[in-house]
């Protein structure tokens, strides 16, 4: 049978922020050391101590944002450790992720740097939990401030007289949890205290983001709102994807049917989340200006046998690839809330973009998804419909199609994924509200011979983009496809 779509050309929506599709980068496992950076004199080709190829990886998919330094490390994290003379700086032990030296190599200059090597907007998470008022007022000051001052010097002491633009800060990092384990109530009364200092240095404004919800507590989105929404800019939002659950962690490559299903349908979840937050959020911000800030999700799975477990180094497969398709889809079609998200993590940790091993780098799924993907960013909503049959089984049922399209410049861009993990699907995709004919279709997919293929570093193309045949039909409103199964695509429309 034939599924349709039915994309609304005449029914412009809200703007999908290229925020969307932004990264994190904790000090966690090979995220920082080894992932971006090996140091200037490392035998891997590095510009400036930067990993040249993780950097010409991550330009290809055109990042907006990349948050740092955490994470729970954020909240554990004193930035003067990691400025100046590198043998001079405090060497720690990182008690979150796997207890190994934290030599304070990568600091503030570092990642500042770094995302002007990435021509991306920088998102600095700073410390509530076991850090002062004066201590997060000061940074703010040290990276911003182009004045005379104390911080200033410092700054331009250790080697940038320059300040920077700082678009992003969060104010804290899952406070509910590893960032305090306080009340809501507690984590408001401290959010309008700590922001009050995060001033404003002249006339580049910072964008302040709450530490928002773990999963589903309503009720921490109900008090922040309710105390705090008009000192916030963001409310942060983490919710992670199991096969199972957050205890009951499973292989990241070895699963079976219903590990394909259980996985798809918690990503769908996130749909529900965004709706039930942005009601709660509604009610104190009708006009919607506070931004849903989804900086962390993604998949989770048990770590690669034989690596440090604090590492939370797994592999990465056509699953992961689906995941990243479905929840992208879900941020696009709420972007009237959902304004910036990073997904966890950029390098080696958790569902990562890019795998590095030695001077070897390996592109996973989701960065082929990421690039398929990027030409929604910035580009306007449309109204979508699909009629398509669920996939499952047993008890385990998700919806057949995921979708979602925008339009920029006068052109189209549409992605979908086929969620059966058998069966491929026969589409026709109508244009409604079209002043004139389609003229082209240009169309590409990725998936691979199995639910589970993945890319090694010995065998980089197990999972890559390839062309897909289209159709156009002879009213110049439509076209038909058939997806593979277990694949995303991603689809350019021209009139």
């Amino acid at each position: 049978m034939k599924e349709t779509v039915i994309v609304n050309a005449g029914q412009k929506k809200s703007v999908i922020d290229r925020n969307i599709y932004g990264h994190f980068s904790e000090h966690l496992g090979r995220c920082i050391y080894g992932g971006f950076w090996v140091g200037k004199d490392s035998p891997i080709d590095n510009i400036n101590g930067y990993r040249k190829d993780v950097v010409e990886a991550f330009k290809e998919l055109d990042i907006p944002n990349l948050r740092w330094p955490g994470g729970c490390f954020a909240d554990e994290y004193h930035w003067k450790d990691g400025i100046g003379d590198y043998k001079q700086r405090k060497r720690m032990v990182n008690t979150h992720w796997g207890g190994v030296l934290e030599d304070n190599s990568f600091g503030t200059h570092e990642f500042m740097e770094l995302c002007e090597l990435l021509e991306c907007k920088p998102y600095i998470c700073g410390n509530v939990g076991s850090g002062t008022v004066q201590e997060m007022s000061e940074w703010i000051e040290y990276i911003t401030f182009s004045g005379e001052s104390p911080m200033a010097k410092l700054r331009e002491e250790n080697g940038r007289k320059d300040s920077w633009k700082l678009d992003f800060f969060g104010v804290g990092n899952e406070n509910w949890g590893c960032g305090g384990n306080m009340s809501a109530e507690f984590y408001a009364d401290q959010y309008k205290r700590y922001q009050t200092y995060v001033r404003q240095y002249g006339s580049d404004k910072i964008y302040k983001i709450a530490g928002g919800a773990n999963v589903a507590d309503y009720h921490w989105t109900e008090v922040l709102m309710r105390e705090a929404a008009s000192f916030m800019d963001g409310l942060s939002l983490h919710c992670y994807c199991y096969e199972i659950d957050w205890n009951n962690k499973r292989s990241a490559t070895n699963f079976d049917n219903k590990g394909w299903y259980t996985t798809l349908k918690n990503a769908f979840k996130m749909d529900e989340l965004i709706i039930n937050h942005d009601r709660i959020m509604t009610k104190f911000d009708p006009d919607k200006r506070v931004g849903l800030v989804v900086d962390e999700w993604g998949c989770w799975h048990e770590v690669e046998p034989g690596t440090n477990p604090g590492f939370l180094y797994q592999q990465n497969t056509v699953r992961d690839a689906l995941v990243a398709g479905i929840t992208l889809n879900i941020f696009n079609n709420h972007s009237d809330r959902v304004k910036i998200a990073n997904l966890a993590q950029a390098v080696n940790v958790l569902q990562s973009p890019i795998l590095t091993e030695g001077d070897k780098l390996v592109k996973t799924p989701t960065f082929h998804v990421l690039k398929m993907y990027k030409q929604h960013q910035d580009a306007t909503l449309l109204e979508t419909t699909a009629a398509y049959v669920s996939a499952g089984i047993d008890d385990v049922f998700v919806p057949g199609i995921s979708v979602s399209a925008s339009e920029k410049a006068g052109k189209y861009f549409v992605t979908l994924c086929n969620t059966d993990m058998n069966s491929s699907k026969n589409v026709d995709v109508h244009f409604a509200g079209l002043s004139k004919n389609i003229t082209s279709v240009n169309a590409e997919v990725l998936t691979g011979e199995k639910m589970n293929s993945f890319n090694t570093f010995d065998n980089p193309d197990v999972v890559v983009t390839k062309a897909l045949r289209t159709e156009i039909s002879q009213d110049g409103k439509s076209f038909s496809l058939t997806l593979p199964a277990h694949s995303v695509s991603a689809i350019a429309i021209n009139c």
